[in-house]
């Protein structure tokens, strides 16, 4: 998975936990409709084992 997208991602997981949901939409979105299948695969996986990232209040950033 590209940098970016990993970063994008992480992004997205603090903005959920803030419940800004919207704007975790406008910053995943477009990265994973620009994914290719291999790196649409690598997101999905990515994804599943990190669901807690999403989920978990935490004031701590995820590495």
């Amino acid at each position: 998975m590209r940098p970016s997208t990993l970063r994008a991602l992480k992004r997205a997981a603090e903005l959920t936990r803030q419940n800004r949901l919207t704007e975790a939409v406008l910053i995943a979105e477009p990265v994973i409709l620009a994914a290719d299948s291999y790196e649409g695969d690598e997101i999905l996986r990515w994804l599943a084992d990190h669901v807690t990232d999403f989920t978990v209040e935490t004031d701590k950033e995820i590495p």
